[in-house]
C-alpha cells in the first residue's frame, strides 16, 4: 500500500511490481500525479492490464477494504527488521510518500501491527520507495514458496 504517493514514476515501477508477483497494489489519496501521467505509464510500461490495483480515497477507506489484515508500516524508525517478520497471505505492507515518508497519524493508527525497517549504513535518509517495497514484497513472495512462479 502507497499511502499518499506523489512520484508518478516510482508508481508505475510500482504497478509493474505487482503485476510480476501477483501482489495487490492499494494506492491512498491523494496522489501526487494523475493516472493518466506519461511518466507513471512509462515505468510501468505494458504492465498496466496485468496488475491489479486499487485507490482509495482515504487511508481508513483503504484499511477498511482489507478487514482484519495485519498492517505493517515501513519507517528508517523502528526495531523491527523486515527479515524478522513471518508474512502471510493479505499481510499490508504499508509505505509513505517520497520524500517525507509515513506522517505520525498514518505510523500511529490502530490498525497497524508493527513498525518495520529495512536496515541501512548510518547516515543514509531512505531507498527509493519502489526498491524498499520490492525488497521487502519478494521476501514475503519467498517465504510463501513463491506461488504461482515460473
Amino acid at each position: 500500500m502507497y499511502y499518499e504517493p506523489r512520484i508518478p514514476g516510482n508508481t508505475g515501477s510500482a504497478i509493474r511490481l505487482a503485476a510480476v508477483t501477483g501482489a495487490r497494489l492499494h494506492l491512498v489519496e491523494p496522489l501526487g500525479f494523475d493516472l493518466t501521467e506519461a511518466k507513471l505509464k512509462r515505468a510501468g510500461l505494458d504492465y498496466h492490464d496485468l496488475a491489479v490495483m486499487d485507490v482509495h480515497p482515504t487511508f481508513d477507506a483503504a484499511l477498511d477494504a482489507l478487514p482484519g489484515a495485519r498492517v505493517f508500516a515501513f519507517t528508517a524508525h523502528a526495531d523491527t527488521t523486515y527479515t524478522d517478520l513471518a508474512y502471510r497471505p493479505g499481510d499490508v505492507l504499508l509505505f509513505g510518500p517520497e520524500p517525507t515518508g509515513l506522517p505520525d497519524e498514518a505510523m500511529d493508527h490502530a490498525r497497524v501491527t508493527d513498525r518495520v525497517k529495512i536496515p541501512m549504513l548510518p547516515g543514509r535518509r531512505s531507498l527509493n520507495l519502489t526498491n524498499a517495497a520490492s525488497i521487502v514484497v519478494y521476501e514475503a513472495w519467498r517465504q510463501a514458496g513463491f506461488p504461482g512462479a515460473s
